[in-house]
């Protein structure tokens, strides 16, 4: 018996459960209408159901930390999830896993991997037989005696030569997939810990902008009290209201930019915009005694990179679909028939183009081209990685030699402002340059958190160009059910 499948077990039972209830027999006279019916309902019959997925009514922002996820998946099966411990002060790099495990932006990867992974099956897959019935009832003649019908059945050959080709492209593909997202979780990670270096010294340098404003304040009351008794001339409070119109100004941006910076960490978070929360003082990973060997690995290392090499991969099992595509297409079946004088027919058939115009020139044109492309963009993001990591390599090492300038420069200003401020309170000094030496204190002081922030990113930047410090596999969760 010829079955016409569904698509799942049950629909097969179904099937022939239908066929011995009819005590249907195939190409039987007679009993060809229960084919029709049959086919139908084998079709009908289908396993895939529809769910609603309806959208959400409003916001799924956590207003803790105590609501985000908190564990991370172990490295090697079997192992227990490591959790991130939210009740104390957040080192960066927790802070960077914390985004990758809760950053709304990621939760559509569990998705994408999905459509990918349905590629690879439809790819899995052979094109169904091709059926056909036709049936004929007498109506009428002196040589007709009985019911004509004709039945095939047939297969195209051409998706059997490729099929090879092309579920190793589907699964090179899927692997291609994953390894992008892998590289979007770092770069995640990254904007997350850059983030939360931006903020510490950020609030390092609001504290000494808040310090010199106080200090000012003090003095320009002062000054002005003075100036009302008649002991100092009004001309004197001049230089100290706009040291204290300077460093508002200076306070106002570094309290914008902060808030800016806290907005953008919760938005990756998934927290509510107003949450704040302790960040532990950073400590910069140690620069790599050589980077020879790293820099040599990097292909295989970097998620990106091993995407590319993976979606050349899968271009190049196109070209070879493509080139086995241009043989002429290729159908293999075989017939059966009753004419209306009860007399029968049956054997094989074969069907196939006459390759004049078209030998699939344009198919492997394409397949070739996107695989060339491919080959170039893989080469450029290898040239830039490396160039980037030798590039970082000799800002860190600026970075910290101006540093250490900078903090020498700043203790300098600062005991030089301590001694202005007692000067100025014995007379021994003027406005002008008690400001002078205090302004120039809270520029060093600022130049240094600037730098110290600069030298953390960089750091931070070297890590990611290496594929060094953080999760070799994916670990964002599985989207609920």
């Amino acid at each position: 018996m010829y079955r016409i499948g569904g698509c799942g077990p049950a629909a097969a039972r179904r099937t022939r459960t239908a066929a011995r209830r009819s005590g249907w027999a195939p190409l039987a006279p007679g009993r060809l209408a229960g084919l029709g019916a049959l086919a139908a309902a084998a079709l009908i019959g289908g396993c895939a159901t529809y769910h609603a997925l309806p959208l959400a009514r409003g916001p799924n922002l956590a207003s803790g930390l105590a609501g985000l996820r908190t564990a991370v998946p172990p490295l090697r099966p079997g192992a227990a999830p490591r959790r991130i411990d939210v009740a104390r002060p957040l080192k960066i790099d927790d802070i960077g896993l914390l985004a990758v495990l809760n950053d709304p932006a990621l939760r559509s990867e569990p998705g994408t991997l999905a459509e990918a992974q349905a590629g690879l099956l439809q790819a899995s897959l052979l094109p169904n037989p091709s059926a056909g019935v036709v049936f004929e009832p007498l109506l009428g003649g002196a040589a007709g005696i009985t019911t004509s019908w004709t039945a095939t059945l047939s297969e195209s050959v051409n998706a059997i030569l490729t099929y090879h080709t092309r579920v190793k492209s589907a699964h090179f593909a899927l692997e291609q997939v994953n390894a992008d997202l892998l590289w979007r979780e770092w770069q995640t990670a990254q904007q997350a810990r850059v983030l939360a270096l931006d903020l510490y010294w950020g609030r390092d340098a609001i504290r000494a902008s808040r310090h010199a404003v106080r200090l000012l304040d003090v003095e320009a009351r002062a000054t002005r009290a003075a100036a009302a008794t008649g002991s100092l001339d009004l001309t004197a409070l001049a230089p100290i209201l706009a040291a204290k119109s300077a460093a508002d100004r200076t306070l106002a941006n570094l309290t914008l930019a902060q808030l800016r910076a806290w907005q953008a960490l919760d938005a990756m978070l998934g927290l509510e915009p107003t949450v704040r929360f302790a960040i532990a003082a950073p400590v910069l990973p140690p620069m790599p005694s050589s980077l020879k060997s790293l820099v040599t690995h990097l292909p295989e290392r970097r998620p990106d990179l091993v995407a590319l090499r993976l979606g050349y991969r899968s271009a190049d099992e196109n070209v070879r679909t493509a080139i086995i595509g241009q043989f002429p297409a290729f159908v293999l079946g075989g017939q059966w028939d009753q004419d209306n004088t009860n007399v029968r027919n049956g054997g094989p058939t074969a069907a196939f183009d006459l390759p004049i115009f078209d030998r699939n020139q344009g198919q492997i044109a394409a397949a070739r081209a996107t695989r060339q492309v491919l080959h170039a963009q893989y080469q450029a993001r290898l040239d830039a990685a490396v160039g980037t990591v030798r590039g970082l390599r000799a800002q860190i090492h600026r970075l910290k030699r101006d540093l250490r300038q900078a903090r020498r420069a700043a203790a300098a200003a600062a005991r030089l402002a301590r001694s202005a401020r007692r000067a100025f309170a014995h007379g021994d000094i003027d406005e002008r340059a008690f400001t002078d030496y205090l302004t120039a204190s809270l520029q060093r002081r600022l130049e240094v958190d600037t730098l110290e922030s600069t030298l953390g990113q960089a750091h931070i930047a070297m890590t990611d160009e290496l594929g060094v410090g953080l999760p070799r596999v994916r670990i964002v969760p599985a989207a609920p059910k």
